[in-house]
């Protein structure tokens, strides 16, 4: 990812840390295990049918929420960053995404390739920015010719209140980016500094949002994502509606032959991907898009098994607030005969010792005239 100001003469690299990173580089270390390859032509993730399955994708730095529209994507409050990422890898193939990127001064959606040596291919767009969308990319990290490397492309209608298609076609001679099914822009191997700076190596996939303007970033990744993001005027949600990725390469893991991260050192290994497998399997559906899926009728049948359950406990509540308070009169009335009853008794021993207390007093003086 690259700063640009308006003028053209401010280019300078930023990292959008949520996500581009690398766990292990395969340049640096010769114990990184192998990427998983998607291995299929086509693999389709229609998120406002269902959710991203934990099988395909991880979540980081946040949550995501699913609308009517699709996943949705949102800052929060600061450290939001909430990002999906493919555990498939293609070597070469085709990205689609359709999105409503997010809005917001500070704010900055993204669809990143990335590998594990970080060759790159990025989407980005600048929150502030409601006209035009910016491509880049990295080889290797390499940043010798960032100068002219990232460019802005204006998009139809607003990026932020419509959706479009943006695709990326990738081969090992030549990358491409579209708008809407429009190619925008195409870098040859030989124009990515020699193909020093070409990305060529197993990717993953990775879409997210991200505060580019944070205070805590520098002044410069400020500047190019349109300014300081005010959390007070949030949330800023970026919305997908769907993915479609293909790996142009067949197998089932790729590995790093060697410490040079040229695709012709790339291994393929034979086999079936295990991916196919998972994706020939129903995908997970939100509660809302589950019931979203389901015909009037069952709807109507279930608010009304819902709306009788509701009532079945009222009325229990009922009964036994009733019973309980006729349990309560009986027993207070049989406390009340018990207390009668004790009255009465000591009632009838006071006047009992009276008349006893008398007829002492008649004895004593009768005593007293002998």
């Amino acid at each position: 990812m690259y700063i640009i100001n308006l003028s053209g003469l401010l280019v300078i690299a930023a990292t959008a840390a949520a996500q581009t990173w690398t766990s292990c580089n395969p340049l640096n270390q010769t114990n990184c295990p192998g990427d998983t390859a998607l291995g299929v032509a086509n693999a389709t993730f229609d998120f406002t049918k269902a959710t991203a399955r934990d099988d395909v994708w991880n979540t980081t730095a946040g949550s995501i929420t699913y609308g009517q529209d699709g996943a949705e994507f949102t800052i929060a409050s600061e450290g939001d960053s909430p990002t999906i990422q493919s555990k498939f890898y293609i070597l070469f193939g085709e990205v689609e995404v359709w999105l409503k990127a997010a809005p917001g001064q500070g704010v900055v959606s993204t669809v990143v390739l990335e590998s594990d040596d970080l060759d790159e291919i990025d989407l980005e767009f600048v929150g502030s920015n409601t006209t035009h969308a910016e491509n880049n990319y990295y080889g290797k990290g390499n940043t010798t010719d960032e100068a002219a490397r990232a460019k802005w492309y204006p998009v139809g209608s607003s990026p932020m209140d419509d959706f479009h298609n943006y695709t990326t076609r990738w081969t090992n001679g030549t990358l491409e980016w579209y708008i809407d099914g429009n190619v925008v822009r195409t870098l040859s191997y030989a124009d990515a500094n020699g193909g020093n700076s070409y990305p060529q190596s197993p990717m993953n996939v990775r879409i997210g949002v991200w505060a580019g303007g944070d205070k805590k970033n520098n002044n410069y990744t400020v500047q190019w994502a349109g300014g300081q993001i005010d959390y007070d005027k949030g949330p800023y949600t970026m919305v997908v509606r769907n993915v479609r990725v293909a790996d142009y390469s067949t197998g089932s893991v790729y590995t790093y032959g060697d410490q040079t991260g040229d695709y012709k050192s790339i291994k393929i290994a034979s086999g079936n991907s295990t991916f196919a497998n998972i994706l020939s399997k129903p995908p997970p559906k939100s509660l809302k898009q589950e019931w979203s899926g389901l015909s009037s009728g069952a709807k109507i049948a279930i608010a009304a098994g819902i709306g009788a359950f509701i009532a079945f406990i009222l009325g229990a509540w009922v009964f036994c607030c009733f019973k309980q308070r006729r349990a309560g009169k009986k027993e207070g009335a049989l406390v009340d005969a018990a207390y009668e009853k004790d009255t009465a008794e000591l009632m009838a021993y006071r006047a009992e010792m009276g008349k006893t207390q008398v007829k002492v007093s008649e004895y004593e003086v009768g005593r007293g005239r002998f």
